[in-house]
C-alpha cells in the first residue's frame, strides 16, 4: 500500500512511486538473459525501419534540406543515440516494464509523469495520424496503377491545393482543393475497431512484416542504385547541384534547413526504445546494450541515407513533398519496372498498416495506465467484458486519430509528433542525471558512458531541434502543455491513487490485454 504524500502542493507534485510498488503493479516475471549483441542490433533495425522513411523523408528534402537531407539523417541519428543510451541505463536500473511515463513516475515524481504522459499522447496518437496519411497516399497511388481513382478532393487535408510532382493537380482545367482525407480516416477507424476485438500477438506475423518492409527498401535501393549508377554524372548535375541549396531563411535550405529537416526525419528513428527495454534480457548489458543501440542506429542511418540519395537523384527534390515519396520515385524507375513499383507499394502499405495499429495500441495503453493510476477518469480503464480490451478509450483514440488524419496536413502533424517526442527524450536524459544523484547505490546493468556529458548533450540537442520547428506548431505545443498542466491540478492531483494513499489496486480491475503484432515505427 502506498503512503499518502505529506506537505504542500510542491511536495505532492514530487510524489514518487517506489520501485517495489512499480514492480508489484507490473507483475514482471523473471526474464532469461538470452539476447546477444547481434540479437539486439537486429531487434533495433527491425523496430526502427518503418513509417518515417516511407512518409516524411520527401517533405524534409523538398521543403528544407534538398539533397543534403542525407546529413539531416546523421544529425537525427546522433540525437537518438544520446537518448537511447539514457533509455538503456533507466531500463537496466529500474526493474519495471513500462514506458517513459513509468520511469518519470519513479524518478522525477507524479507531475513529471503527467507531463510525460501528455507528451507520449503526442508521440503515439499524432504519429498514428501521420502514418495513416502516408498509408492513404500509397493506397491512392497503388489503386491508380490499376485504373481505380478515389475523387482527388477526398485524398488530402481540408483546404489544401492538391499537388503532384511539384505542380497543382488539375481536374477539368481547375486546381483541386482537398476537403478530407478519406483513406486515412477509414484506416484509423477500421484499426480501432480491430483493437477493440483484440489482435493476438504473433512473433511469426511480426517477423513477416519486418521482412516485408526491409525487403521493400532493399529492392528500392538495389534497383534505384542500378539506375543511378548508369546515369550518375547526369543525375548529379541535374538534381544534386548544388548539394546544399542556398539558404532562404526560416529553415528553408542551407545549414538551417539541414537542422530543420533533422527534426523532421527524426521521426524515422523512433522505435530504438525497443532495444533499451530489452536490457533485462541482454547477456552482457554493459557491452551489448551500447552495441545494439548505436549499431542499429548506424545501420539504419546508412540505409536511410542510401534511400534519400536515390530519391533526390532520381526525382528533383522539390517534387517530393508528398505523403508517399517512395511511390513517386518508383514510378520514375521507368516502364520496365512497373511490376516492381506495384510490389513496393503493396509492401509499404502492409508495413504502414501494422505501424498504425501498434501506435494506436500504444496510445490506448498509456491512457489505460494513467486511468489506473487515477490521473485520468476511470472510464479510460474500463475493460470490455467479452473482448478484455479497454474499448471506450480505444474507440475515442480511433475517432481522434481519424479526425486528425482526415483533416490536418501531414507536415503539421509530423512536427507536433516530433516536438512531443523530443521533449519526452529530454526528460528521459534528465531522469538519468537525477537518478545518479538521488540513488547512486542502485545496481545498474548499464551505465551511460561519459556521464554527465552525454545526458546533457541529449537534453541540449533535443531542445535545439525543438527550436527549429515553426512557431505555429510550437505555439500549439505550449497551449497543449498548458492545458495539460491545468487538467493535472483540476483532476489529476485530486484523484491520483498515490495522493490518496492507494496502490494501483485502488484502481479498476486490469482485465486481460490482447496485444497486437509488436512492431514499431
Amino acid at each position: 500500500m502506498a503512503t499518502r504524500p505529506e506537505g504542500g502542493v510542491f511536495a505532492r507534485m514530487m510524489a514518487r512511486k517506489s520501485i517495489a510498488q512499480v514492480q508489484r503493479e507490473t507483475e514482471t516475471s523473471e526474464l532469461k538473459r538470452t539476447l546477444g549483441k547481434w540479437n539486439l542490433l537486429l531487434l533495433g533495425v527491425g523496430c526502427i525501419i518503418g513509417a518515417g522513411i516511407f512518409v516524411r523523408t520527401g517533405s524534409a528534402a523538398a521543403l528544407h534540406a534538398g539533397p543534403a537531407v542525407l546529413l539531416s539523417f546523421v544529425v537525427a541519428g546522433i540525437v537518438c543515440a544520446f537518448a537511447g543510451l539514457c533509455y538503456a541505463e533507466l531500463s537496466s536500473t529500474l526493474p519495471v516494464s513500462g514506458s517513459a511515463y513509468t520511469y518519470g513516475y519513479t524518478t522525477l515524481g507524479e507531475f513529471v509523469a503527467w507531463i510525460m504522459g501528455a507528451l507520449l499522447l503526442l508521440e503515439y496518437g499524432l504519429a498514428a495520424s501521420v502514418v495513416a496519411v502516408g498509408w492513404g497516399g500509397y493506397v491512392v497511388s497503388l489503386l491508380a496503377d490499376f485504373g481505380l481513382h478515389i475523387p482527388p478532393q477526398l485524398t488530402g487535408p481540408a483546404g489544401y491545393t492538391l499537388m503532384r510532382d511539384g505542380v497543382p493537380v488539375l481536374v477539368d482545367g481547375q486546381t483541386v482543393t482537398t476537403i478530407f482525407n478519406l483513406p486515412a480516416f477509414l484506416i484509423c477507424l477500421s484499426l480501432a475497431t480491430l483493437l477493440v476485438v483484440g489482435v493476438s500477438e504473433s512473433a511469426k506475423v511480426n517477423n513477416i512484416i519486418v521482412a516485408v518492409k526491409v525487403s521493400v527498401l532493399v529492392a528500392f535501393i538495389a534497383v534505384g542504385g542500378l539506375i543511378v549508377i548508369s546515369h550518375f554524372g547526369e543525375l548529379v548535375a541535374k538534381n544534386w547541384t548544388p548539394f546544399i541549396p542556398e539558404g532562404q531563411g526560416n529553415g528553408k535550405y542551407g545549414v538551417d534547413g539541414i537542422m530543420r529537416a533533422a527534426s523532421i526525419v527524426f521521426f524515422a528513428y523512433i522505435g530504438f526504445e525497443a532495444v533499451s527495454t530489452a536490457g533485462q534480457e541482454a547477456k552482457d548489458p554493459k557491452r551489448d546494450m551500447p552495441f545494439g543501440i548505436i549499431g542499429s542506429l548506424v545501420v539504419c542511418t546508412v540505409i536511410y541515407m542510401l534511400v534519400a540519395a536515390i530519391m533526390t537523384l532520381l526525382v528533383p527534390y522539390a517534387q517530393l513533398n508528398v505523403p508517399d515519396p517512395v511511390a513517386v520515385v518508383v514510378d520514375n524507375f521507368g516502364p520496365t519496372w512497373t511490376w516492381l513499383a506495384k510490389i513496393i507499394k503493396i509492401g509499404a502499405i502492409v508495413g504502414l498498416t501494422s505501424v498504425v495499429l501498434v501506435l494506436m495500441y500504444g496510445q490506448t495503453r498509456i491512457l489505460y495506465t494513467m486511468a489506473r493510476d487515477g490521473l485520468l477518469p476511470r472510464v479510460f480503464a474500463t475493460v470490455h467484458p467479452k473482448y478484455k480490451t479497454p474499448y471506450i478509450n480505444t474507440m475515442l483514440v480511433g475517432v481522434i486519430t481519424a479526425v486528425a488524419a482526415g483533416f490536418f496536413d501531414i507536415n503539421v502533424l509530423g512536427d507536433m509528433t516530433s516536438v512531443g517526442t523530443l521533449a519526452a527524450f529530454a526528460i528521459v536524459c534528465l531522469s538519468v542525471i537525477y537518478l545518479r544523484r538521488a540513488a547512486p547505490e542502485l545496481p545498474r546493468g548499464f551505465s551511460v558512458p561519459l556521464y554527465p556529458v552525454l545526458p546533457l548533450l541529449g537534453i541540449a540537442s533535443c531542445a535545439y531541434l525543438i527550436t527549429t520547428v515553426p512557431w505555429p506548431v510550437l505555439k500549439f505545443f505550449l497551449w497543449y502543455m498548458a492545458g495539460g498542466v491545468v487538467l493535472y491540478f483540476l483532476y489529476g492531483i485530486r484523484n491520483s491513487n498515490l495522493q490518496r494513499g492507494l496502490g494501483q489496486e485502488g484502481g479498476p480491475d486490469m482485465g486481460e490485454y490482447v496485444a497486437p503484432v509488436g512492431e514499431q515505427r
